[in-house]
């Protein structure tokens, strides 16, 4: 990394980074605003339309990122492995990470446990009775659940596609740019965050909200995905596998904000703080750089786990 490090300017890198946000939200609403194609006539029309947009923003990103990065071979794995995309070490890349993350949702989990069992204590048939039902409906479940366009949305097209551009290509040209490790972790997110204000204009027509609660929800929203794209870059860099920060959006994207309390569940609060203490603790060993790479030193990695030794 350190021979790469410092090969694009600062100013560079972040005006690249900015262009990229600016051009994926624009994108979203190119075929409207500039085409000046007729509205969908449908919802699924409208967020099919979306997802073409943020595929065809995302892969002018890659190519954005691969002129400005010095990359100096053409073979496919080095060229994958500049955005992350690799096939060694995969199921640490998506078992360790999903365990951390779901640390900071044991009060969620607890509360979900806690409904099934209320649930289960409602429904007096036999156990295997329940488990052969579940069985039989899976397939027309699934079936529902892949024609559902926000299934699409939230689980995979928003997180491949942000995880790409703002984490894949971003972090790599600050880094080239010579920011260091921990100037990125929460830089990045900065322009993750900008791309969602768009959301405001949306909220504040589409919802009938007054300017004041508008604000108020993205305000919430903001944060929380400067937040998570702090631990989303995190995750990037300490690991140089994009599968880490991948996995770990497609699954706060699921579980939605954690449940911190319920009203007489004491449990769901305990679990909450205990899940956030083991989370603390287990951050930094979960993602040694070692347990996702053959070698860590003098190695030419485009995140910088090296840089962690």
């Amino acid at each position: 990394m350190e021979e790469i490090k410092g090969s694009l300017s600062k100013p560079a890198a972040v005006i690249a980074c900015i262009g990229m946000t600016l051009f994926y939200v624009a994108t979203l609403y190119a075929p409207t605003l500039i085409l000046r194609l007729p509205p969908p006539h449908s919802f699924n029309n409208f967020m099919t339309r979306r997802f073409i947009c943020a595929a065809v923003s995302s892969v002018a990103s890659v190519i954005i990122c691969a002129l400005l990065l010095p990359i100096r071979s053409g073979d496919a794995s080095y060229l994958f492995g500049v955005y992350g995309i690799r096939s060694d070490h995969i199921w640490q890349a998506v078992l360790l990470p999903l365990f951390l993350t779901s640390l900071m949702y044991a009060g969620s989990l607890v509360l979900l446990a806690s409904k099934w069992m209320e649930h289960r204590n409602q429904d007096r048939r036999p156990l295997l009775c329940c488990i052969k039902t579940t069985l039989l409906r899976f397939p027309s479940q699934m079936s529902s659940v892949a024609s559902d366009v926000l299934f699409w949305r939230n689980l995979v097209v928003a997180p491949l596609t942000e995880e790409l551009v703002f984490r894949a290509c971003m972090i790599p040209l600050l880094l080239c740019g010579g920011f260091k490790a921990y100037d990125v972790i929460f830089l990045c997110p900065t322009f993750f965050s900008l791309a969602h204000l768009n959301h405001m204009a949306e909220i504040y027509s589409r919802h009938n909200y007054s300017l004041r609660e508008a604000s108020m929800v993205v305000g919430l929203q903001l944060g929380y995905t400067v937040v998570f794209g702090s631990y989303a870059s995190f995750l990037f860099i300490r690991t140089g596998n994009l599968a880490c920060p991948l996995v770990a959006h497609v699954f706060c994207n699921y579980m939605g904000l954690p449940v911190l309390f319920v009203q007489r569940k004491g449990l769901v609060s305990v679990a909450f703080v205990a899940g956030t203490l083991s989370f603390a603790w287990l951050l930094f060993p979960l993602t040694r750089p070692d347990l996702y790479n053959e070698r860590t030193n003098s190695c030419r990695c485009w995140q910088g786990y090296c840089l962690w030794n």
